[in-house]
């Protein structure tokens, strides 16, 4: 188990949550998110999705790269804030490519329109209820009864 507050600990929290929420300025600068299944993820705070050139998020990506990732899972809720780029890159994209990249993007890794989102996290911030759901609900029963609050962990990490 990785030490609280740490890139590790953010990694440990998002890796087996497959689908996060990839949230950029489009161009009349509102906030938009998108689903995106996430790829691969390396602590130093480097995530990789999958996504094709000729799209909104793509297109909107390359003209302002501020992004923030959303991730939640059973008890866990992280939150990445970072830059973006589009990347051509096809070597890596075919080491990431699945069956579940093939249902949803057409032609493959040799594809042109398809290219890689990488996102460079800059900050995170994680929420984490430690334990399963019987814990998690104990401890809610538990604050209700007591009056007090029902502290999980929360921290900031510099990535």
């Amino acid at each position: 188990m990785a030490e609280a507050g740490t890139p590790e600990k953010v990694a440990e929290l998002v890796k087996d949550v497959k689908v996060a929420m990839l949230t950029f300025v489009d161009p009349s600068g509102r906030l938009m998110s998108k689903p995106m299944a996430t790829q691969d993820v390396d602590f130093s705070g480097d995530i990789w999705f999958i996504g094709e050139r000729d799209s909104h998020k793509s297109r909107a990506i390359q003209q302002d790269s501020r992004v923030n990732v959303a991730y939640a899972g059973r008890g866990t809720w992280v939150s990445v804030a970072g830059r973006a780029e589009v990347v051509d890159d096809v070597a890596r994209l075919k080491d990431l490519w699945n069956t579940f990249t093939d249902a949803w993007l057409e032609g493959g890794p040799e594809n042109p329109n398809n290219v890689l989102i990488h996102v460079a996290g800059e900050s995170a911030e994680y929420w984490d209820s430690p334990g399963g759901k019987v814990v998690q609900v104990a401890n809610l029963v538990k604050a209700k009864a007591t009056g007090e609050r029902y502290e999980g962990e929360n921290e900031q990490v510099e990535l």
